[in-house]
């Protein structure tokens, strides 16, 4: 997911993207009191709980403390105290007076914040320095009295129904938790949700409800408890499904036998039958190495129907593929399963099918019924997107992977080629979306406007005085093939269209009683805009919402505005697409069914085709040592590609085609992650994806080199990958300090393009970039992708920890110092200067496989047997400790949801309204445009955080991830198993 900047009025401009999953850290803020009391103090125990939580950037930390009063008493007036075990120094502190005593801390109250009622908490900050290490303090006490640890929330399971049952519509699903509290507390009630519907209470145990009325499809059920203190929790979700009437019901859907064993799989009813049924099972297609050899006639009764039977599946001792059994009985819907042989020795193959089998299983909540995936599984969950349900042209990129590597191991390449087709079909625009193409000038690309620093700082006003320059691919994009559209993926999509634009393709602003994915937009001002300053607007603006222009006056200023569409497209999931494109070509070409994908393959290298886009500074200006919007040259030519992956391409113009207007822009930034020399590789040297234009594959092949080398300049000391360089400093052309380093003669950027947190922070960009490098490597042989992995993964193993018992740790958040030489292509900097330490540590699954891939395609081509061993304890570790009923996942706490309440910044004066009718005004907040949130099960966590609890934690099941290890277990099986 992805972008910052804003789009234009006019033949003007837009943005980028991105911020992403665990990249997001906490960021401390003055906190203040919450909760007030009346009852007058009496003679009573203090009872109190302390929960201190920092944010630690390796030589400074702020510390957030929660104050909660745990006992039946006001606490009239508070003196904190605590203590170091190093050397942390106070710098200052808010809510409250801090002081400090050699490693004794004090914290007194504020006047403000004085009273503390029964049941309420307060808060209280300081900033820290230290050096070594920061071990966080083991005891608290209040007025001279220790306080105990912080409550602890309930425990919820739904024990009723169980993963993956199906049930006929009419009949009632019988819902069942238990449910348990902490400290003392009870349970008071639990509540039974539909995803986010609330479908039941119960105040009393045992804790259940029959939920009738649900409709026919996926179903995503929870069951939430609440306890005496006030604290609750949400169940893992459990998905069913309901059918239009009996059926016969098969778990799990996909299965691996290895060659020469067997395995089995469950078959029951949905509903109870009036008389005996025989369930019959054979195999309907596929592979005839693989039989029925046991349960091929079941037979269930009115008191047996819903007690799992076995049928068995016996694979031949030669072979491999996959076949689809029918589990069928009279007047009941058939259940069908896929068997896929495998290799003896695949059990890591089998890992990928089963973990397929949980993502792709229907009522485990990853798809939308449009086949569409869902950013993740929960929808309570802010990164880059801002919702659950929305997706990314990163979730459908990896989609694109994941059924390669099942095509790769089952034969069957019909879900690739469908997988393209949604994407195609939802996520790149249609002509009905990008009507006004025809009108584009490739003489004047787009009209400037600044990047500015802030989001107080917007609108930017447009400049049509600032020099532009020549796009020099329009015109033999269209002549290769032959229309105007742009053929390219947006970034983010509303897939449940939960705010209610209603840009399903095809539409704009269709409204809320739309169905089906929405096409919309949110980061647009600036560097500093993190996901909770945002304000979500649609793609097409007809201004039937937000003020009297729609949302375009919010992001850039102008004397009128035209009704308009604007897209983004996210270069590194559009790479990684063609990546998918290239591996599924190659596996299927080994197969002998090569035929069955180049379709598919040649509409990758069309994206290719148009990715170039992404290789442009963003007005189009010559690259290097560019410097002021008027006095930087225009391009002409090629001479305004700095052949990188930059952070975005973006294209709009005006709905109405008597305006006569479109617009597209490159990006001036690129990322060090975002790079893939994979994608360059294929759409330069392999057949069926080089792009059909006449410039396209030389293009690529000089990108290449180019991000080759990229990857070289911004090696550390260490190893790791420094953040990037910029062509257009501070996205306004500015001038950058005094020698600033410079590649090709864009400008070191050590944090491209956001600052909230900072860009280069995030371990998975590591991990992600440098696993397209292994791929590459592993493919080409090429020394000098050798050499950039050689020094990585030595780093990257000796930041990383394997514990006996199988878990692991590897780095979270990086802080850098220094800055790279110049670079000298003939003779390349050491980089003396630039270092890379580790600030925190993670067991982060998604970003584990990513990890993993990297060793195992490194390890495969190198050699390298600590790679090879350690990409095996992170499979074997996540596997072992971290499954559950949808996948593989870990708790997270998320510490920076402390920013729901943060302000939007929206301009004095200015007023509108969302779809929804929530007001965006002066005084908006993220949570407050976005009301929704207060109808999820899980908002209560929130709510309670808000309030000075704990901050909460939660298991999120995002597709990429999911994929993501999926496909380790498949690489892993492919090249060292």
């Amino acid at each position: 997911m992805h972008p910052p900047t804003h789009p234009p009025n006019r033949p003007g401009r837009r943005g980028a993207r991105r911020l992403w999953t665990a990249a997001l850290a906490a960021l401390a803020l003055p906190l203040t009191m919450v909760g007030t009391g009346t009852t007058p103090a009496r003679a009573a125990a203090l009872q109190c709980s302390v929960d201190y939580k920092t944010n630690d950037w390796g030589s400074g930390f702020t510390a957030d403390l929660t104050l909660t009063n745990r006992g039946t008493d006001a606490i009239d007036g508070w003196t904190l105290t605590y203590a170091y075990t190093g050397n942390q120094t106070l710098t200052n502190g808010w809510n409250g007076t801090w002081s400090q005593s050699g490693r004794n801390v004090t914290v007194k109250n504020a006047p403000y914040n004085a009273r503390i009622a029964a049941g309420d908490a307060v808060t209280a900050g300081g900033q820290f320095t230290y050096s070594g290490t920061n071990t966080a303090p083991s005891s608290f006490s209040v007025n001279g009295t220790p306080c105990t640890g912080a409550h602890q929330p309930p425990i919820a399971v739904l024990t009723s129904p169980q993963p993956g049952a199906v049930y006929s519509q009419g009949d009632a699903v019988p819902l069942a938790a238990t449910a348990a509290a902490a400290d003392n507390a009870s349970v008071t009630k639990v509540e039974f949700y539909d995803d986010t519907t609330l479908l039941g209470t119960d105040t009393s145990a045992p804790f259940t409800h029959s939920a009738t009325g649900l409709g026919v499809g996926s179903h995503s059920l929870v069951a939430k408890a609440y306890d005496s203190l006030g604290a609750s929790a949400t169940s893992t979700p459990v998905g069913i499904t309901v059918a239009s009437g009996p059926a016969v019901v098969a778990t799990p859907s996909q299965l691996g036998v290895r060659q020469g064993t067997s395995g089995t799989y469950e078959v029951r009813l949905s509903t109870q039958p009036a008389a005996n049924v025989t369930v019959t099972t054979t195999r309907a297609s596929g592979n005839s190495g693989l039989s029925v050899s046991g349960g091929g006639s079941l037979t269930f009764t009115r008191s047996n129907w819903s007690t799992a039977q076995k049928v068995t599946i016996a694979a031949g001792s030669s072979g491999t593929g996959s076949a689809v059994f029918e589990s069928t009985a009279p007047g009941h819907g058939k259940a069908a399963v896929t068997v896929t042989q495998l290799a003896a020795s695949k059990s890591y193959d089998a890992r990928f099918l089963e973990l397929y089998g949980k993502i792709t299983d229907p009522a485990n909540g990853y798809f939308s019924p449009e086949g569409v995936p869902y950013h993740s599984v929960e929808t309570l969950i802010v990164e880059a997107p801002d919702h659950g349900h929305e997706t990314t042209s990163e979730a459908y990129s990896y989609l694109l992977w994941l059924q390669a590597m099942y095509g790769k191991v089952s034969g069957d390449w019909s879900k690739f080629n469908n997988a393209w087709s949604i994407m195609e079909k939802y996520m790149i625009p249609t002509h009905a979306d990008q009507p006004t193409n025809s009108f584009y000038d490739a003489s004047k690309p787009a009209t400037y406007a600044p990047e500015l620093d802030t989001p107080n700082q917007y609108p930017a006003a447009l400049d049509g005085a600032a020099s532009v320059g020549r796009d020099p691919i329009a015109a033999e994009l269209k002549s290769t093939y032959g229309t105007d559209d742009v053929y390219g993926m947006h970034w983010l999509q509303d897939v449940d269209n939960v705010y209610g634009y209603g840009n399903s393709p095809g539409k704009c602003e269709a409204g809320p009683s739309d169905t089906g994915p929405s096409y919309i937009n949110t980061f647009q001002r600036g560097a500093q805009e993190s996901v909770w300053e945002t304000v979500p607007q649609p793609t097409c603006d007809a201004f039937k919402y937000g003020g009297k222009n729609g949302y375009l006056d919010l992001f850039t200023g102008d004397s009128s505005y035209a009704k308009q569409w604007k897209f983004t497209n996210a270069p590194d999931a559009d790479a990684r697409a063609v990546q998918a494109a290239y591996w599924a070509d190659i596996w299927a070409k080994e197969q002998g069914k090569g035929g069955e994908v180049s379709g598919t393959v040649a509409k990758a290298a069309k994206m290719g085709d148009y990715l170039r886009y992404a290789m442009y500074d963003k007005y189009f200006k010559k690259v290097g040592d560019c410097v002021g919007p008027a006095s930087c040259p225009a391009g002409s030519g090629k001479d305004s590609s700095h052949y990188l992956l930059s952070w975005y391409y973006a294209w709009g113009g005006a709905t109405d085609a008597s305006a006569g207007w479109a617009w597209r822009i490159g990006s001036s930034h690129a990322h060090g992650g975002y790079q893939n020399p994979l994608a360059a590789y294929a759409l330069s040297t392999y057949a069926d994806l080089k792009p059909k234009s006449a410039t396209g594959a030389a293009d690529w092949a000089k990108s290449l080199d180019r991000q080759v080398e990229f990857y070289r300049w911004l090696q550390s000391t260490e190893g790791a990958i420094a953040g990037g360089a910029t062509n257009s400093w501070a996205g306004r052309y500015a001038t950058p300090p005094s020698g600033t380093p410079k590649f090709y003669g864009m400008y070191y950027d050590e944090k491209p393009v956001y600052h909230d947190p900072p860009s280069n922070q995030w371990f998975g960009f590591q991990a992600w970039s440098m696993e397209r490098v292994a791929e590459y490597y592993r493919q080409s042989g090429d020394a000098k992708a050798k050499a950039v992995l050689d020094k990585w993964v030595s780093w990257a193993l000796s930041e990383t920890t394997v514990n006996p018992d199988g878990t692991f740790r590897f780095p979270s958040t990086l802080q850098w110092s220094g800055r790279p030489d110049t670079w000298n292509a003939a003779s390349p900097g050491a980089n003396a200067s630039l270092h890379v330490t580790v600030a925190d540590y993670t067991d982060d699954v998604g970003v584990a496989a990513a990890y993993a891939k990297t060793l195992t395609y490194y390890a495969d081509r190198s050699g390298d047997a600590r790679a090879a061993s350690t990409a095996k304890a992170l499979l074997d570790g996540m596997w072992e400790h971290s499954q559950d009923a949808l996948g593989i996942a870990v708790p997270e706490t998320r510490a920076d949801y402390n920013r729901f309440d943060d302000p939007v910044y929206v301009p004095n004066g200015w007023s509108g309204t969302m779809p929804n009718g929530d007001r965006i005004d002066a005084s908006s907040t993220f949570a407050s445009i976005r009301s929704f949130y207060r109808a999820d099960p899980n908002w209560s966590k929130v709510e309670s955080y808000l309030a000075g609890g704990a901050a909460p934690t939660f298991t999120y099941h995002r597709f990429w991830a999911q994929a993501d290890i999926a496909l380790a277990m498949g690489s892993y099986a492919e090249l060292l198993e």
